[in-house]
């Protein structure tokens, strides 16, 4: 009853009633399943996004070519790295907008999560969330769907946890979207030297290229010169 007065007290702001909307289905779920929820939301979508990049990062190392290799493993090394990017352009915009948490300004809300003290907009959860999918996305077409799927759950998390406003989580996926993209053929200019000068040394060679994987991947589909794309760097270079 306290929420649905504080609901009908916000008057027309679309925000706020969305808040209690998404928040008040905590009125009729179980214990366990608002545990599970508050695990979910803090920690298991982010660990299953970091599963997805890793699941990504396999994949690329299986391309025919060292060059190829090197440009999507560079692709897949952005993700994380644009997470921390975004995180770190959020610091600002946080200390400056210095939005309460939804529960210190609005009576009856159900918080999952306690020692949520600090501003609210914009959601760090669902800034890492989305740059991390956005940037699977360009790395693997497949994949990016699984992680966009994971970061738009992590935005439902934050607001069913009562931590955040949805514009909150608007405004993170906006955010983890535009670092994500927009510095995207930066970051693949910048990082795919530096994999194709692994993918050339010894023991780290496989961290981005694996030619048994890739010779088995030709010859499951029957290309030719499986076998010249698959040497290892170095003995094509002796060879040349």
């Amino acid at each position: 009853m306290a929420g649905l007065e504080a609901q009908m007290s916000s008057g027309s702001n679309p925000d706020v009633s969305l808040l209690y909307d998404i928040n008040g289905l905590t009125d009729d779920t179980p214990g366990w399943f608002d545990r599970v929820m508050e695990f979910v939301g803090e920690y298991g979508i982010l660990l299953g996004l970091v599963l997805v990049v890793l699941w990504c990062w396999w994949g690329a190392r299986k391309r025919e070519t060292l060059d190829d290799a090197a440009s999507s493993v560079a692709a897949v090394v952005w993700a994380p790295l644009a997470a921390a990017v975004a995180v770190l352009v959020n610091v600002p915009i946080r200390s400056f907008v210095e939005r309460p948490r939804p529960f210190k300004d609005h009576d009856g809300l159900t918080v999952l999560v306690t020692g949520k003290n600090d501003f609210s907009f914009v959601s760090d959860h669902a800034t890492m969330a989305m740059a991390l999918g956005a940037a699977v996305f360009v790395a693997n077409r497949k994949l990016g769907f699984v992680g966009l799927g994971l970061a738009v759950l992590e935005g439902f998390c934050r607001v069913f946890m009562g931590v955040h406003y949805p514009t909150d989580v608007i405004g993170g996926f906006a955010l983890g979207t535009a670092v994500a993209l927009l510095l995207s053929p930066l970051a693949s200019a910048l990082l795919t030297p530096v994999a194709r000068a692994i993918g050339r040394t010894g023991k780290l060679s496989r961290l981005v290229w694996s030619p048994t994987a890739a010779a088995s991947a030709s010859g499951a589909v029957g290309l030719p010169g499986a076998r010249e794309s698959a040497e290892p760097a170095e003995e094509r270079d002796l060879a040349a």
